[in-house]
């Protein structure tokens, strides 16, 4: 009987020994490393020692998950373009209006839903984009009952009401970009990772789970098992319907 702790990465998900785990914590700020390998992010202070950080997002080859939520967040943005633009179409030329005034159907309402952070300043701005992104799409669905039985008022409140609000509401998208550090590392977790007498914190994006599997589940991989330098995998595992990557060891750039 092995014990994991299985971690997502994007859309892939890995599993490391829990034996070799000391402890989970929170992604925080790291101070930088003059000339550090590309895929360390920095070093921290734990309890009486000082750790560099690797990123398993770098040391598999992806895009850091700040890059990632900026390009969601401008896909958010631009969605939300779209939507007010659509919604003038309608009011001035009558044509039909397709998307939703949900606010919890759209996709930045499916994701702000999902999205949980223990830092004060992001769920200040969390809380702000929340309420204004809400009341954008309540106020659309307000305008076009509203253009049923009076065309005027509801031009009115267009360029009013719902102009103000989706104003609020992208300044409010902004500012979240101009926060992603602070918004990654609030969503992220650190690893304590040790093996053969080294330590170091690894990064990752969310804990799935914490499972105990018998070696003969654990399945041959067709990739190679040293995917880099650094990193050497162990086969693959079938855990309720996903596939995961079993890692042998993690090794610290020099």
């Amino acid at each position: 009987m092995i014990g994991l702790i299985v971690f997502s990465i994007g859309n892939n998900r890995y599993a490391l020994n829990i034996d070799n785990i000391q402890r989970i914590i929170q992604a925080c700020e790291l101070s930088d490393i003059p000339n550090a390998h590309e895929y360390i992010d920095g070093m921290m202070s734990y309890e009486d020692s000082v750790l560099k950080v690797l990123s398993f997002r770098k040391l598999i080859g992806l895009k850091t998950y700040e890059d990632e939520l900026s390009v969601l967040f401008k896909k958010l943005k631009a969605s939300h373009e779209d939507w007010l633009g659509e919604l003038v179409n309608s009011i001035d030329n009558g044509s039909a209006f397709t998307k939703t005034t949900d606010p919890h159907k759209c996709e930045l309402g499916i994701w702000l839903d999902n999205f949980n952070s223990y830092d004060d300043r992001v769920s200040t701005i969390f809380k702000d984009l929340t309420l204004n992104h809400k009341k954008l799409h309540i106020f659309g669905g307000d305008v076009l009952e509203l253009y049923k039985n009076d065309k005027d008022s509801a031009s009115e409140m267009l360029k009013t009401e719902v102009y103000d609000i989706y104003n609020h509401t992208m300044r409010d998208i902004d500012i979240f970009i101009e926060e992603l550090s602070i918004v990654s590392n609030s969503l992220q977790k650190l690893l304590i990772y040790e093996n053969s007498g080294k330590k170091f914190a690894i990064k990752v994006d969310v804990i799935e789970d914490i499972a105990h599997i018998e070696d003969e589940k654990i399945m041959n991989s067709d990739e190679e098992h040293h995917q880099n330098d650094f990193l050497e995998l162990d086969g693959v595992l079938d855990l309720d319907g996903f596939l995961v990557n079993l890692i042998k060891t993690i090794n610290l750039p020099h």
